[in-house]
């Protein structure tokens, strides 16, 4: 597996992320698809490490992937949950990491409701100068690196199973239609679907995809070396109806929404929503004819999608998305994990 190329110690975000790296993380997890078809399905590639699962907030899609993962690298595990641990006594994150830390742990997967919470504890860890790695598993409205990973490899698989790789994407347009103001899935989906040099569509209500969304985004890139050549506008697009994103599309993207995260009424209703942004057969009669659809989880049936569309293995991508997870965090892992030992 290609390991010679990797150099990162954190996976906390993907806006600076390169082709190579994309592309590592994508051959690394095609090959641990492999290993999950056998009868045997683990290697001990981290055998003797400690990965703790430290989730602030609660998951069950990428908690149990993750766990799963390390398992199948032959890792010890240690599972973290904020309602029976120390921080109800008022712990500090910081000293449930350093907690951690004293047992022993090589990677710690961080999952919080607040942004910046896995780089905080990463720039700790580097400040005490201990080889742990931390890896970000969601945190509030920022990233999430292994969600938009795992999209990343179920399209490329989709398009060649033998050898997925970035640059499949280039040219095919994808939309990215929902609550894309609350989603870290939406933001990191973002970073790597431009670097693939895909045309990204994002179709929203004005309140749930403001104008200065695009503006935020690109100046949040800089001139990092992830962006094309050319101007990033001209891959970047924002529409407030859902037919312009969805005309020709190759790939539909169908987002939560994330009403848990919204401070305002931000919706007249969830009908109302469906009626206007749900993503139905009869919609999808303006994308290309073999497009697919993806939704990363949980999903509002008959909100964000209808569920006889979300069960049809002829447009949906989510169960091959859930199987997809496990490989790649199997794939994050061993990269980061490699040498500790």
């Amino acid at each position: 597996m290609p390991t010679n190329t990797w150099n990162r110690h954190h996976i906390l975000s993907l806006a600076d992320f390169t082709t190579t790296e994309y592309d590592t993380v994508l051959q690394t997890a095609a090959s641990f698809q492999e290993v999950l078809s056998r009868r045997t399905k683990k290697v001990p590639t981290l055998q003797g490490q400690v990965v703790a699962n430290l989730f602030f907030e609660s998951s069950t899609r990428t908690r149990s992937s993750f766990e799963l993962a390390a398992k199948r690298l032959s890792a010890d595990t240690l599972n973290f949950a904020a309602a029976t641990s120390s921080m109800t006594k008022g712990e500090t994150i910081l000293d449930t990491a350093k907690t951690y830390l004293a047992m022993g742990t090589d990677i710690m997967v961080v999952r919080h409701r607040e942004a910046g919470v896995p780089n905080a504890i990463a720039a700790e860890m580097d400040r005490l100068g201990v080889k742990v790695s931390v890896l970000n598993a969601g945190d509030g409205q920022h990233e999430h690196p292994s969600q938009a990973l795992l999209d990343l490899f179920t399209i490329t698989t989709l398009i060649d199973p033998a050898s997925p790789r970035l640059e499949l994407l280039k040219g095919k347009k994808i939309a990215i239609i929902g609550d894309i103001l609350h989603s870290r899935v939406a933001r990191s989906n973002i970073w790597s679907l431009i670097a693939s040099g895909a045309e990204v569509h994002l179709a929203a209500p004005p309140t749930l995809l403001p104008k200065l969304f695009a503006e935020y985004i690109l100046e949040e890139a800089g001139d990092k070396s992830i962006l094309p050549s050319h101007s990033p506008n001209q891959q970047l697009f924002i529409h407030w109806q859902l037919e312009p994103a969805l005309q020709n599309a190759d790939f539909v993207m169908t987002l939560r929404l994330q009403k848990e995260r919204m401070t305002a009424h931000l919706l007249p209703s969830l009908r109302e929503y469906h009626q206007l942004f749900g993503i139905t057969r009869a919609k999808l009669q303006l994308c290309k004819p073999n497009v697919k659809v993806l939704h990363p989880g949980p999903v509002n049936r008959g909100v964000e999608i209808s569920s006889d569309l979300m069960d049809d293995p002829e447009f949906s991508l989510i169960q091959s998305q859930v199987t997809s997870g496990v490989a790649v965090r199997m794939a994050l892992l061993y990269l980061i994990g490699s040498g500790k030992v």
